[in-house]
């Protein structure tokens, strides 16, 4: 099989395409990922063990009140379903292991690939591609560590709609990437973004699309039609109309096991619904190398990490205010901008749309960027 994002059934997005308030915004207060230490891990626990002022032992509620009254960027709310989780189920939830980039990754590609570009101050994607509308979705990674695994099909998704000029729209599995890279890391609880990116270069990943479009695991009320391998997990976010399924209450999801099949009622071969990239790489640190690189070819992947008062974000410019540190999260970079004089990268989480601003926010934090592409 050619190693081209080909696709042999034009796949249609279900999901609502995300508003501008949805996206999250994370602003130039940064260091980027690939300055990090060799020996990094962002679930160390040194990390979380570290000297801890008053405002970062607060429990949830008081946390949102000190947010609220001691900062006038960004509003805290009260979030029931990060709230009723403990440290280390949150711990375990952010899922990324380690940042930690070789030196390989970075010599894959030309470094005059951007000559030509002019690098305007704000950029978004998805007014850029308008005919790749996943690149404005969210996604829900449940309660499992995955978000390793979204940030590259996400991104993987939208690179292939950009470049066939949004001919060929397939919707990557994360459910594959999770369930059967064997050297990604360890499924539900963490892996590492960067293998996730191999892997589609060297196996190919099919399509998958949402929960709730399938017959998961837990529902069988559903029927497979758009995608090979849906996401198997519910959203454990309460809202009207919603109960929360039991198994939430058991977070983190045990790693689904590996399939090499479609679903009985996706019409596509396995090997045949595969989509390959040509190569991955790691993205230079400076920051108008990678604004180039979003420009040229697409949304990348990212990693920062996420304090306690991160959980409770509404609205506004999320700076960290108070709070422990987690761990480590990957999200979508999709464009920058600026907003009250505050400059911002623009990003699209993993956390379905009834946490912050019906799924992301504006973010004002020191966080690294990394990113492994289609070129």
């Amino acid at each position: 099989m050619k190693r081209v994002p080909m696709s042999h059934k034009k796949n249609t997005f279900h999901r609502s395409r995300l508003s501008a308030d949805f996206m999250v915004k994370f602003a130039f207060v940064v260091t980027f990922l690939v300055t990090i230490s060799d020996s990094a891990n962002v679930n160390n626990q040194n990390l979380l063990e570290a000297e801890r002022r008053p405002e970062e032992t607060l429990d949830d509620t008081d946390l949102v009140n000190y947010v609220n009254k001691n900062q006038k960027l960004w509003k805290a709310e009260f979030n029931e379903r990060y709230s009723s989780l403990n440290e280390v189920t949150r711990r375990n939830i952010l899922g990324v292991r380690d940042v930690h980039l070789p030196n390989e990754a970075f010599s894959r590609l030309s470094r005059t690939r951007f000559s030509n570009i002019s690098v305007p101050d704000t950029f978004d994607s998805r007014e850029w591609w308008k005919e790749c509308k996943s690149i404005g979705s969210i996604r829900d990674q449940s309660s499992c560590g995955s978000c390793w695994a979204f940030g590259a099909a996400e991104a993987i998704t939208d690179r292939i709609c950009i470049a066939s000029r949004g001919t060929i729209t397939p919707t990557i599995s994360a459910e594959e990437i999770l369930s059967c890279c064997d050297t990604c890391g360890y499924g539900c609880s963490g892996g590492y973004p960067l293998k996730a990116w191999d892997y589609w270069v060297e196996n190919g990943i099919v399509t998958g699309g949402d929960y709730g479009t399938n017959v998961s695991r837990y529902q069988k009320n559903f029927t497979f039609q758009d995608t090979c391998q849906p996401y198997p997990f519910p959203s454990c976010h309460k809202h009207a109309n919603y109960s929360v399924p039991s198994q939430c209450s058991h977070a983190p999801f045990a790693t689904p096991k590996c399939s090499h099949e479609c679903n009985e009622n996706y019409a596509q071969d396995f090997e045949r619904d595969k989509h390959f990239g040509m190569i991955s790489y790691g993205i230079e640190k400076d920051e108008l190398t990678i604004r180039k690189e979003l420009m040229k070819y697409g949304p990348i992947e990212v990693v920062f990490l996420v304090y306690t008062d991160f959980f409770h974000y509404r609205s506004g410019i999320y700076k960290h205010t108070a709070g422990l540190l987690a761990g480590g999260h990957a999200v979508k970079l999709i464009g920058w901008g600026k907003e009250h004089g505050t400059p911002y990268w623009l990003i699209a989480n993993s956390w379905g749309n009834y946490w912050g601003d019906k799924g992301c926010s504006l973010c004002s934090v020191k966080f690294w960027v990394l990113g492994w592409l289609k070129n």
